[in-house]
């Protein structure tokens, strides 16, 4: 018997179980990992985006390749597994390290700068000032602490000691992807094209918030790729 949900769901019963991964399957989830590490030193990916590739953003690059490339060859990064861990998203089985690490790492992605970036368009509207470099070089480091804690006490989703909610958390952590990704995206197109002036700081926060704002009710109502609940069937004595 399935039960009514308001949102849109998938029954993980119904989902087709894959035994193992494909080459290119396992190959198209590496940069995605190189990704996140890369962005874990806010400080040095700030000056990234506003001074250009450095030669610590080169040194930094080639250690997350060679730790990530590692890691992928002996299975210890998400999708980069010879064969999935999550085979049906409502088992209840213990989380390994690796994907607790991998997962609390792309949160500090997901949250870190869409928090910093948000909080200097707030000032940037309200003093008509910038003060990014600061606030990375003052506000990232504990930031991202407290992020790191969260994942180390298993209380962001995917992290956990189990894999039981993987099936709701997933389309949190995605929906995150999806709304953060966007947003920077939009905010780095509108920081090239539009003049440091007053008014261009208040359309890039409007276009910023919202963003966030629509592309996280998108995903709340299921309607992006992966944000969709899979839930159990309910079998009826």
């Amino acid at each position: 018997m399935r039960m009514r949900y308001s949102e849109k769901v998938e029954y993980a019963q119904a989902r087709k179980v894959r035994e193992r991964n494909t080459r290119l399957y396992r190959l198209a989830h590496w940069p995605i990992w190189i990704g996140v590490f890369f962005l874990a030193p806010g400080p040095l990916t700030f000056a990234l985006f506003a001074h250009g590739f450095g030669r610590g953003n080169l040194i930094w690059l080639v250690v997350v390749l060679a730790g990530t490339g590692v890691a992928g060859l002996r299975g210890r990064l998400p999708g980069v597994e010879p064969r999935p861990y999550i085979l049906r998203f409502d088992e209840d089985r213990p989380n390994p390290l690796y994907r607790r690490i991998c997962y609390t790492f792309a949160w500090n992605a997901i949250l870190s700068f869409a928090l910093l970036n948000l909080s200097g368009l707030l000032i940037a509207a309200a003093t008509g000032g910038w003060y990014l470099k600061q606030i990375y070089q003052y506000a990232y480091l504990p930031l991202c602490g407290t992020i790191l804690l969260l994942g180390v006490a298993g209380a962001l989703p995917r992290v956990g000691i189990s894999t039981k909610g993987e099936g709701t958390e997933r389309r949190y952590f995605y929906g995150g992807v999806w709304a953060a990704t966007v947003a920077q995206v939009l905010l780095l197109a509108l920081w090239k094209i539009l003049p440091p002036t007053h008014m261009a700081s208040l359309v890039k926060l409007g276009v910023f918030a919202g963003a966030l704002l629509l592309m996280g009710l998108a995903a709340y109502r299921g309607a992006l790729p992966r944000t969709r609940a899979i839930v159990s069937w309910v079998v009826a004595d």
